[in-house]
């Protein structure tokens, strides 16, 4: 074909040559012909070293019981809603499979030597470290709200108040990890710290307000009974000091008392004896 378009006759017209400008279209496509096929081949051979790592990433999580784990409680409802087919652990496998793709295609799109191209794909490249972290962000704070509603079941059992934190704690764990995922992907920024500050402020204030009105008379209640209670450990110590001190005073009478009934015995026995002493004069034997 480029042998029939180079021994074509010539336009002397000095116009425009259309079978010179297709024979050199025909070349420029010929040349880059292996650069299209060896992009062509890493996009194959990329694609399906990726769809291997997601299946076999896939069952090795679900062998690890990652679905039942992270959605076994209130906070990985919503883990279960947002992962695809419900399912904690496709969504993994989804992600490590989209994260090689992003590889291959800009191996593929270097192989082509297009520079917008290129340059676009190093933004998407330099971005993907966002979309990790965000992942991971997800992932820990869905297992860490299945720890706090397990361990608020465990505390409080199924009382109401036990019901009512094991279902507004997760979901907490889950909003801040929200805000954080936003944060760290950069959509809107500046929304997101301002509707997250407010969040945290109408919590604080709804919690000063329900535990200042609808709680205070059991406010009320708990700082009279510690009140009631330290006055009473007042009295017993009072009394204790008081019983002490009668028992000392008791002791030292019972040992005055015993010292005064022993000094007449004394005195009595020593009269007889003088006596005895005047009869028989100083220095007889009696």
């Amino acid at each position: 074909m480029a042998q029939l378009l180079a021994q074509a006759p010539a336009d002397s017209g000095g116009g425009f040559n259309f079978l010179q400008s297709l024979q050199s279209a025909f070349t420029t496509f010929v040349n880059y012909l292996p650069q299209v096929l060896g992009a062509l081949v890493v996009l194959v051979v990329g694609y399906i070293i990726a769809k291997i790592l997601n299946k076999v990433i896939t069952k090795l999580l679900r062998k690890a019981r990652l679905d039942s784990w992270l959605t076994s409680n209130p906070g990985g409802r919503f883990v279960e809603k947002v992962s695809p087919g419900g399912s904690p652990a496709r969504l993994v496998g989804g992600v490590v499979f989209w994260v090689i793709m992003l590889f291959v295609i800009s191996s593929a799109i270097g192989t082509l030597n297009i520079p917008a191209l290129t340059g676009f794909m190093n933004l998407v490249l330099s971005y993907l470290p966002n979309v990790i972290a965000a992942l991971l962000i997800f992932i820990v704070a869905a297992a860490v709200a299945g720890a706090v509603g397990g361990l608020v079941r465990r505390t409080m059992g199924d009382s109401p108040i036990g019901r009512v934190v094991g279902a507004g704690a997760p979901a907490l764990v889950m909003a801040i990890a929200i805000f954080m995922i936003l944060t760290q992907l950069g959509i809107a920024p500046v929304i997101v710290t301002a509707t997250y500050i407010a969040l945290v402020g109408a919590i604080a204030l709804g919690s000063a307000l329900a535990f200042g009105l609808g709680g205070r008379d059991a406010a009320a209640d708990m700082i009279n009974s510690g009140y009631r209670k330290a006055r009473e450990a007042d009295t017993v110590r009072l009394d204790a000091e008081l019983a002490h001190e009668r028992g000392q005073r008791d002791a030292q009478r019972a040992s005055e008392h015993a010292d005064t009934q022993a000094r007449p015995g004394e005195q009595g026995m020593s009269r007889p004896t003088q006596q005895t002493e005047q009869q028989t004069g100083p220095g007889l034997v009696p």
